[in-house]
Parts: C-alpha cells; sequence; structure tokens
C-alpha cells in the first residue's frame, strides 16, 4: 500500500487476509508501503486495518543486488522471481537473449513484466519484505554488461567483491555475438543448470556478500 498514514486494504488483500489466511478481528497485521517503512495494523469486524503503532522506516541497503534473466515458458520464471524476491535481491531484470525460448515483442514484454510484478509483489508479503524489489527491463546483454553487469556461465571465473549485477542466460547458452572474454564470467557449477536454478544460486550469490557472509565475498567456478 502506498499511504501507511491511513491504511486502506484493497479488496485482493482483504479476500486473502480473511477467506485465505481466515484471520479474525483484533489479530496483527504488518502493513508496509514496499518501500521500507511499515507499521503494524489490528484487523477489524469489518476487514479494515487499524494501525496500533507508529510508522518505522528501515534504510535502504547500501548497493544493489541484481539479478537479469530471460522470461522462460511456462512458470519456471516465476518460480525464481519468487525465490530471488525471498533471498532480498534488490533488482530483478528482464534480459533480451538470442536464444531465450521466449521472444519479446511488445505486447509479450508487457504480460511478462506485469506478472513478474505480480509476483515479486506476492513473494514479499509472504517473506515479509518491508522493500520491494524493483522489475526493470527489458535489456540486452551488450548494454547489460556494457553498465557492469557479469554474465553467470560455466566458463572462467569472477571475484564478487560487492553489489553488482549478474546475468543469467537462456540454457541453450549464450551466443557468440553475447558472449565475452572470460574475465566477464562467473562460472556457478560444473554441471548445467537451469536458468532458473542458475538464477537463485546467483541470488545467493550477491546477497551474501551484502549479509557479510564469508561464501559471499568470493564466487567462483567449483
Amino acid at each position: 500500500m502506498d499511504d501507511l498514514a491511513t491504511v486502506v486494504l484493497d479488496e485482493q488483500d482483504r479476500h486473502h487476509l480473511v477467506r485465505v489466511l481466515r484471520l479474525r478481528p483484533g489479530e496483527t497485521i504488518v502493513a508496509s508501503d514496499g518501500a521500507g517503512s511499515w507499521r503494524l495494523c489490528a484487523l477489524s469486524g469489518d476487514g479494515a486495518l487499524e494501525p496500533t503503532s507508529e510508522e518505522v522506516t528501515e534504510p535502504a541497503p547500501i548497493g544493489a543486488a541484481a539479478v537479469w534473466l530471460p522470461a522462460l515458458k511456462g512458470d519456471r520464471a516465476e518460480w525464481a522471481i519468487a525465490k530471488l524476491t525471498e533471498l532480498g535481491v534488490d533488482e530483478i531484470g528482464l534480459l533480451r537473449c538470442e536464444r531465450a525460448s521466449v521472444r519479446l515483442d511488445g505486447a509479450t514484454t508487457e504480460r511478462v513484466l506485469a506478472r513478474w510484478r505480480r509476483v515479486v509483489r506476492e513473494a514479499a508479503c509472504q517473506s515479509r519484505r518491508t522493500r520491494l524489489p524493483a522489475v526493470l527491463g527489458p535489456l540486452d546483454v551488450e548494454t547489460a554488461v556494457g553498465g557492469g553487469a557479469i554474465r553467470c556461465d560455466l566458463e572462467g571465473e569472477a571475484h564478487v567483491e560487492g553489489p553488482c549485477s549478474l546475468l543469467v542466460g537462456p540454457e541453450g547458452g549464450w551466443s557468440e555475438a553475447e558472449r565475452g572474454p572470460p574475465a566477464a564470467s562467473l562460472g556457478l557449477c560444473d554441471g548445467v543448470l537451469r536458468t532458473e536454478t542458475a538464477a537463485v544460486v546467483a541470488g545467493v550469490a550477491v546477497t551474501a556478500w551484502r549479509r557479510g557472509s564469508p561464501h559471499g565475498a568470493r564466487a567462483e567456478a567449483q
């Protein structure tokens, strides 16, 4: 919700709280604006929320941890988007790849982005994130790499020395035009990962560094 001064539920959220979760009047709910602010509220008898605490604003993380991936057939990309949201990734981007299984024309792109944003919101609610990751794109590989992003594949290795953007390609691999020098790629494992699995592994790498994990200071082929 956009305004925490007056907490108003839309019909979909009210249905989820009352009909799906079967919460009762008086139970406590955490309401968030998706931008880092939240406050405690009590569910009223008519399904509305009544604030019971002051508004709290959490500081934004330093640097943006981002993962970009192509659209996938079925719900495989949506599964990855949900997990990336749970992990705490700040930005999730739609990557345009030559060998992607889903071709992005104007209408398809809008549908994919809308679906990803819906999944992000639902996953953020489930994982109690107060700051929604931004859903960006589409962007081609050359432009993303030019902005400092690192390709994820099975060749070479790279240091992850801070929050960064990691690009996950399609299972058909990068095209020759998209493939850069070894120094610009990050190996994830010895085998061949599904795109959605590689996206989650990439998310672990960039968020572990920010949490101060010793495993996040260096990510390389194993």
